[in-house]
């Protein structure tokens, strides 16, 4: 057992009050803030960095994917509204719908800008609707739209705890830089990725590892001539990419790709095992490890890679990529089986990819008015990896907000809220929720409350 100190209660004073309190300024954060106050509540956004947006801007994982069905797109909402926006700016791009197919050109157009269907077991792999965009672009289309909704918004402020009161979360703690302060409300949401609220307010929650990853750009890259280079010298190129792959210690098909900004490439690697993304010891050593990586990559490109002559490592990350650790046991935990076989429910309010996610996977089931929106929401780990890209989190995070925002309005603790009523009100929002259902979604049976009481057993 580890040496423990007791430490006197902490005094926080109350420095804000809402009807919704969000945890959080990632995309899951701002599209559930933004989303409860358009459903007409007074919302406060609590973030730790001094920028919003999360993994989408300070991870700088920068291309947004795992939103179609075939042809059909399947996240809409406040999704849209950023790429509108950064498209607007000049920060954002993505192939037009007649060039969305499979072919050597197409592939060579849009490949390297990461707009395929990495799904799919093509040759070429068919081009597809996926934006790439900028991180700084991210941050300021996330600040417009929180300050256009209305939404109170408080950085530099660290999460510590919630306050729990019977069995209800009734606001939450924070350090700041002037000590802990207390922002109170009606209902809380978890948009923390690691479901920081949740698990410290009592929530059951799994854990487990996957991937991570410091992502970082390089400056410099006559991207035409590393394009011409592949596709004139394919083998050459593959022998080349395939010693720089091994040097990061692994990496996506492609280990970079092309940015809105000429001659800035993102490079959403090295991929890292074994490292705990709760733990700080671990953290520190992946970032050790990742920057050690990256400075060799860099020397070696210059002097192998055409096009990459005169690259210099632009920036890194803010943050860690971290993929999974806590993950909440609601009152329903969605299967890989479910997202393999496009399982619809009746009670679906986000959509991801092709498939559908029911409200009771954004609610505790040990904790009141708290609700859980983005990576870390109820599932598996096994379905957890395969449903937990941006895009999808942030319809995730819109549910969230308007079911807050309902339950306020109507008097009723959130698990009460009609999944009915946020259908129609994400709608409404410009979203899709899910609530009819594809032609290839599995219809969901009536077993699916029994599974969830199995994977609490």
């Amino acid at each position: 057992m580890p040496q423990t100190v007791s430490l006197d209660a902490v005094e926080a004073p109350v420095v804000q009050r809402s009807d919704v309190i969000v945890v959080g300024g990632g995309p899951a954060g701002v599209s559930a803030a933004v989303a409860a106050a358009r459903t007409g509540a007074n919302v406060t956004l609590l973030e730790r960095y001094s920028a919003l947006g999360g993994l989408a801007s300070g991870g700088m994982v920068l291309v947004l994917d795992d939103m179609i069905n075939g042809n059909e797109i399947t996240v809409t909402g406040i999704v849209d509204e950023y790429v509108e926006r950064m498209a607007k700016l000049g920060l954002a791009v993505y192939p037009p719908a007649e060039e969305r197919y499979s072919s050597p050109e197409m592939w060579a157009k849009w490949g390297r800008w990461g707009a395929f269907d990495f799904h799919s077991h093509t040759n070429p792999k068919p081009i597809c609707y996926a934006v790439a965009f900028d991180p700084d672009g991210w941050k300021r289309v996330s600040n417009d739209l929180v300050r256009e909704s209305g939404v109170n918004l408080r950085l530099h402020s660290w999460f510590s705890r919630p306050v729990v009161q019977d069995g209800a979360v009734k606001g939450v703690v924070c350090e700041t830089k002037s000590g802990p302060q207390a922002v109170m409300g009606d209902v809380v949401i978890d948009t923390t990725g690691d479901i920081d609220v949740a698990s410290r307010a009592g929530a059951s929650y799994a854990q487990d590892n996957y991937l991570v990853t410091l992502v970082f750009r390089l400056g410099g890259v006559d991207t035409a001539t590393a394009e011409r280079f592949e596709q004139d010298h394919p083998r050459e190129a593959r022998a080349i990419n395939r010693k720089i792959k091994r040097m990061l210690g692994g990496a996506w098909e492609l280990w970079w790709l092309k940015t809105p900004v000429p001659g800035v490439v993102w490079c959403n690697c090295p991929h890292m095992t074994g490292f705990d993304g709760t733990d700080p010891v671990s953290l520190t050593e992946a970032e050790f490890e990742a920057r050690a990586r990256i400075g060799a990559v860099l020397d070696s490109i210059k002097s192998d890679l055409p096009g990459f002559a005169n690259a210099y490592l632009l920036d890194v990350a803010e943050q860690i990529g971290v993929r999974q650790t806590r993950l909440l046991q609601g009152e329903y935990v969605v299967t890989k089986e479910d997202v393999t076989s496009r399982r619809h429910f009746a009670d679906s309010v986000a959509r991801g990819r092709d498939y559908y996610t029911p409200y009771r996977a954004l609610l505790p089931r040990d904790v009141d008015q708290l609700l859980v929106a983005g990576r870390h929401y109820s599932a598996t780990p096994e379905a957890q990896r395969i449903s937990r890209e941006i895009p999808p989190c942030m319809a995730m995070g819109q549910a969230a907000g308007i079911a807050a925002a309902t339950a306020v309005e109507q008097g009723v603790v959130v698990r009460d809220v009609d999944p009915a009523v946020i259908q129609r009100r994400m709608r409404e929002q410009g979203a899709d929720p899910g609530d009819v259902p594809a032609e290839n979604a599995t219809a969901d049976a009536s077993a699916t409350v029994d599974q969830t009481e199995e994977a609490v057993a």
